[in-house]
């Protein structure tokens, strides 16, 4: 079959079957394979996305494949009702690593969903109830304007992007805006019914944006003054991105709650709500649940993604990382156009001050997969393997289409 036949019927099968929510490019993918995916025509291309930060470890991860096999020839599912020895492994796993980057001698708690939506619905429902056991009855939870949090009413309410909102208010109550790095402003939202503040500590898909470290430290001390629940939303940044295993360690803070998706289930659909020993008893039982979160296979492939990620590798992801940025700024010479450079680790983006139009429709016919959460904004959220060769290539190839795009300057 012809390449625009195979297409065309792909994209006559989605119209007829398909709610139309996906914007997708022309390519079917069929094989995967380290930091390159391929084509139903066999062409290869090179992965600086990983399926936004998922397949971290790379596609068809050897060791995460055989995990999940086990697991599969011996038990598919079972209901939460009962106890799982794949649930278990990973819950003890995730509890010791984040005490000991939380830097407390104290046990945290794991609650398994399916995705980082659900996560952080998990997240907000634990604050809500926690503050509900106040004489205040506090309720309102203060989040960041350009954040992302999920697809949830609730969580769709707590991203502050007003295009995501349009189309499904009224939205649920109780989230207020704050602006990123902006200290002062949290104070003017903040009420006598505020309960917690969340936010991520780089802001994936409002353009990787950074947290200033001072402004992190004011929000925990802050936090501890007004008795808040911290919430570090770690669904893009957390296992590995910023070349730590939580983003919160570069901050030396301890969150009250982080939630986990995309790298953690190595592929597979898996969320992660972790609380510290403070909000142990807040949720009782009936009080919240899931009938796949946890699911025996996604935990079979994220304790083995966590056995991957040893010192060896955050070392790897901080080396390479240093060559990324330092063939970024060469290239940020070369043209006048690029704003800024900005990530920590392998969570990178690449700021503009033009659009290029059809830039990652480009790309992809070079055989380069790049993603743009902003028009002006590149984000580069490559596989922990990514190579100084596979770096290279994306600097050529960026080089080809940033020419045309400067001769087409006044």
């Amino acid at each position: 079959m012809k390449h625009y036949d195979y297409l065309n019927d792909f994209v006559n099968i989605e119209k007829e079957n398909f709610i139309s929510v996906f914007k997708r490019y022309p390519i079917c993918f069929v094989k995967g394979k380290g930091n390159y995916l391929w084509d139903h025509n066999g062409k290869k291309y090179t992965d600086f996305l990983s399926g936004i930060s998922v397949c971290v470890l790379g596609h068809c991860n050897k060791q995460i494949c055989k995990a999940v096999k086990k697991q599969l020839d011996n038990l598919l599912h079972v209901s939460n009702i009962f106890y799982n020895e794949s649930q278990l492994k990973l819950a003890k796993k995730l509890n010791e690593l984040f005490k000991l980057a939380s830097k407390k001698n104290e046990n945290s708690k794991v609650f398994f969903s399916n995705s980082g939506a659900e996560a952080n619905e998990a997240a907000i429902k634990i604050a809500r109830k926690f503050g509900n056991q106040d004489e205040k009855k506090r309720f309102e939870i203060i989040t960041f304007n350009n954040s992302f949090h999920g697809r949830t009413l609730a969580t769709l309410a707590a991203t502050g992007q007003k295009k995501f909102h349009d189309g499904f208010e009224p939205l649920p109550e109780g989230f207020k805006y704050a602006d990123f790095n902006n200290f002062e402003s949290i104070k003017k939202v903040y009420s006598t019914k505020t309960i917690a503040i969340m936010l991520e500590l780089i802001q994936g898909e409002g353009g990787v944006c950074i947290a200033d470290k001072n402004f992190i430290k004011k929000i925990e001390s802050f936090c501890k003054e007004k008795n808040l629940i911290l919430i570090v939303d770690e669904i893009q940044t957390g296992i590995g991105r910023t070349g730590k295993m939580f983003a919160f360690e570069h901050y030396n803070i301890s969150p009250d709650i982080i939630t986990l998706a995309k790298a953690i289930g190595g592929g597979l659909p898996l969320g992660v709500t972790i609380i510290q020993n403070k909000l142990k008893n807040v949720l009782t039982y009936g009080n919240h649940g899931t009938t796949f979160g946890g699911n025996l296979v996604s935990c079979a492939a994220g304790f083995e993604m966590l056995n991957q990620l040893d010192n060896k590798k955050f070392k790897y992801i901080r080396k390479i990382s240093l060559y990324f940025f330092e063939k970024l700024n060469e290239l940020k010479q070369e043209y006048d156009f690029i704003k800024e450079i900005r990530g920590k680790g392998l969570m990178i983006g690449l700021e503009l001050t033009i659009e290029i139009p059809n830039l990652v429709q480009n790309c992809l016919e070079k055989g380069l997969i790049i993603n743009m959460p902003k028009p002006k904004v590149i984000r580069f959220l490559p596989p922990y393997s990514i190579q100084k060769k596979d770096i290279d290539f994306l600097i050529e190839t960026l080089r080809i289409f940033f020419d045309k795009a400067s001769s087409s300057l006044p």
